[in-house]
């Protein structure tokens, strides 16, 4: 291979750069002066951009000019290789048509791992059938401030949650035949503020405590075979250019042998945002040598910049071979240079909507939802006598998101990420709003009036709204998000905030309705958690139910209709914390004592409800926890409880386990996720679960930054939230919630949450940073 040759495959090509979809792509992308495709490509290319991603392109044609410019490719470059081609599917697929899943947010409020693989698989299928490679998801960043805007890509504030779920996905996806690329390695969602492309300011302890453990899972358990960098810098190093980072940890410590690529723009930004770098030039070198193998979203640095400094000297072009052997690699693995790849025609009568699909966005919505307070309102009934709440009698549909499909959708949807700048074009596939599916369920005497928009401060519509809602006998207001990127929204990419108040004037619609006395449930269509301790902790008049939904994707509409309605039931947990306050920011559930509230402190950073949180229609009790001990540092921990159903009506519960190290040589959380369990019970059925617990799942960084297991006490305990029986912790009168208001019922008989002290001992016991630290579980 020539020089040239070799740096084409280290960078991807960008046909159709259509509106803003990357962070300064206006000022980053490069003219390429009328030259025709076939001369940018000469010496070959190693991938091609965002192909059905990045404009709307019916998916037959487009899959047709794909097959024909690969073979193109194969006999007219002299190597005759084809172009990886990679897309964005962290929402599913996001190309035009394509079904729009539940955000990763949502993946994690349903703590269902198996249910995100099946969903995986089926983006992958679809992935594949369109001839893409490469997915750019799951993002793995761990959430640390609901301020950063993009908190909505995430799967939540605990790295275990992160790690499982996420890995989940990168074994549907790889299972389709779609390499996943992990994201963003390493510390991103740590920036100053919440802001971002902000600094990072974790130490080292941090980073390997907290961000990397998902990392770890996803490659050792996973077989994760792309990582794509971080945008930050951390402590004054740039990720991009960081080689203890990029190769030293994530190869030599996490044995991670696939392809790092950039993200977009993000060797160029060496020079260009950080001002690591003189020219992207020294950029170009400064990345590769860090070990970036893959330019994105184009040639801008690995190119003729690259080719300039090897012929001077200035880079071993040993360093290019290390990475074109990588993609080759990787593209031999994805059968790109068989000789017969891309002989036969394009498929045709592509459907990326199918049923499958429909089925499983909708099942998937429906496990995240969840339910925050409930008095007794839900779920409405059509007739009263059946009890568990009114009758449905006149509902009102209010909010600026009961009727807007956008709503329903995160940022990474191909609704809010491109067809945003194309307005007159249709979503290409079914997407109900809440408002229509309660028309489905309900009849067409559900009423509606949208009060407010999302954003600004016309209050114009209010009036109408309350007017509504006081004629009616239910009000649901839906509220919350717009998701967009770079100032179109309220919440994605670029949009971080400085307050965490819904946005507009959405409180003063809820509490003008909640005043006209009518018993109102809010929903909350969002992309972060908002501080709404007023809607459920107020003084004042409240809603008599909240209902959760990050951005549920198609089956969302539906979803929320079937639980406000009894159909099915609440089963989604927060796997974030609910804040009090922008000022008590950033907070996370695993903090040390000190990160917690005390009398030596004004400010109180308790969540209104924490990590773990979500109501159900029945009531679930916990009985005979049974931990054997004592365990060796090098061992597992068994443990089984029984859990039971102790309402009138089916549901599920997500058994949590958590654990506390009692004395360490350094400070550690005062509670910690272990494990948790999906387990749908009838009324009056209960089951045994069983967890197996490596006791690694304790093990930290300590002093001598080894990660170790201690011997010494450590506590266990099962909840149904992380701050149940925590020592200052809402809702501490008892860890099992049910309908209603949790701090006004009395005790659930036998819900007192089951501990144990166990007895850790033997040698301090070093862990390997790559080990999944994975937890099974069974149901009897």
């Amino acid at each position: 291979m020539t020089l040239e040759e070799k740096t084409a495959q280290l960078v991807g090509y960008w046909l159709d750069q259509n509106g803003v979809v990357a962070p300064m792509q206006g000022e980053m992308a490069a003219a390429q002066d009328g030259a025709t495709l076939a001369e940018i490509t000469r010496h070959g290319i190693g991938q091609f951009t965002r192909v059905y991603g990045t404009r709307p392109v019916e998916p037959d044609e487009r899959a047709a000019w794909l097959w024909a410019e690969q073979r193109r490719l194969k006999r007219e470059t002299r190597l005759g290789i084809p172009a990886l081609v990679h897309e964005e599917c962290l929402t599913g697929l996001a190309a035009w048509k394509a079904a729009t899943f539940p955000t990763p947010l949502a993946w994690g409020a349903s703590f269902d791992p198996e249910l995100v693989e099946r969903v995986a698989a089926v983006i992958g299928r679809s992935m594949r059938q369109l001839g893409v490679h490469q997915g750019l998801a799951p993002v793995l960043d761990v959430v640390r401030d609901p301020r950063w805007g993009r908190v909505d890509e995430c799967i939540g504030e605990d790295p275990y949650l992160v790690g499982t779920v996420g890995t989940a996905y990168v074994r549907g996806l790889q299972g389709a035949g779609v390499d996943a690329t992990l994201k963003h390695f390493l510390g991103y969602s740590a920036s100053q503020a919440g802001r971002n492309h902000a600094p990072v300011h974790a130490g080292p302890r941090e980073l390997a405590d907290v961000f990397l453990p998902p990392f770890a899972m996803a490659i050792a358990d996973g077989g994760a075979r792309s990582v794509m960098n971080s945008y930050a810098e951390v402590d004054g190093v740039p990720v991009a250019a960081d080689p203890a980072l990029l190769t030293d940890l994530l190869r030599g410590t996490l044995g991670f042998d696939g392809t790092v690529v950039a993200d977009y723009f993000s060797v160029a930004f060496l020079e260009v945002m950080h001002g690591a770098a003189a020219d992207r030039g020294q950029a170009a070198a400064m990345a590769l040598t860090a070990g970036i193998d893959v330019e994105l979203p184009t040639g801008d640095a690995y190119l003729a910049p690259l080719v300039e400094q090897v012929r001077a000297g200035a880079v071993d072009e040993a360093l290019v071979d290390r990475a074109v052997l990588r993609v080759l690699r990787q593209k031999e693995r994805l059968g790109l240079l068989e000789p017969d790849v891309f002989e036969d025609d394009a498929p045709t009568g592509i459907d990326l909507d199918s049923p499958e699909h429909q089925s499983l966005a909708r099942e998937l919505a429906a496990e995240s939802l969840v339910l925050l307070s409930n008095d007794g309102v839900l779920p409405l009934t059509a007739d009263r006598a059946t009890g568990g709440g009114p009758g449905t009698g006149s509902v009102a549909v209010i909010g600026p998101n009961a009727h807007r499909a956008e709503a329903l959708q995160g940022c990474y949807s191909f609704a809010n990420h491109v067809l945003a700048t194309h307005p007159d074009l249709p979503l290409g596939f079914a997407i109900p709003t809440v408002l229509e599916a309660l028309r489905g369920l309900l009849g067409d005497g559900v009423q509606h009036a949208p009060g407010t928009e999302v954003e600004g401060d016309d209050r114009s519509g209010i009036p109408a709204a309350v007017a509504l809602a006081a004629g009616s006998d239910v009000a649901v207001v839906v509220v919350g998000d717009q998701a967009g990127l770079f100032g179109r929204g309220t919440v994605g990419e670029g949009n971080d905030t400085d307050s965490l108040e819904l946005p507009g004037v959405q409180r003063e619609l809820v509490e003008a309705v909640v005043a006209t006395g009518t018993p109102t449930v809010v929903v909350l269509l969002t992309g972060r958690p908002y501080a709404i301790g007023w809607a459920l902790d107020g003084p004042g008049p409240r809603p008599a139910a909240v209902v959760q939904a990050f951005f549920p994707g198609e089956g969302g509409g539906l979803a929320i209709a079937d639980l406000l309605t009894g159909v099915t039931d609440p089963s989604g947990r927060l796997p974030v914390s609910l804040p009090r306050s922008a000022g008590a920011q950033p907070y996370t559930y695993l903090h040390p004592r000190l990160g917690g509230p005390s009398d030596v402190t004004a400010t109180d950073s308790t969540p209104v409800r924490p990590f773990g949180f979500g109501l159900t229609y029945t009531s679930f009790a916990y009985e005979d926890l049974a931990v054997d001990g004592p365990v060796a540092t090098d061992g597992t921990l068994a443990v089984s409880v029984t859990v039971r159903n102790t309402g009138s009506r089916p549901g599920s519960d997500v058994v949590q386990l958590y654990g506390h190290d009692v004395a360490a040589s350094v400070t550690r959380p005062v509670a910690q996720l272990l494990g948790y369990a999906r387990v749908r019970l009838d009324a009056g059925e209960s089951a045994c679960v069983h967890f197996a617990v490596p006791v690694q799942r304790f093990a930290f960084t300590d002093r001598a930054m080894r990660k170790v297991v201690e011997p010494g006490d450590v506590e266990v305990w099962v909840a149904s939230h992380a701050a149940a029986s925590t020592p200052g912790g809402p809702l501490d009168s008892g860890g099992i919630v049910a309908v209603g208001d949790a701090a006004a019922r009395p005790p659930v008989p036998g819900s007192a949450t089951p501990r144990a002290t166990v007895a850790v001992h033997g040698p301090v016991h070093q862990v390997g940073a790559a080990d999944p630290r994975l937890v099974t579980w069974t149901v009897d």
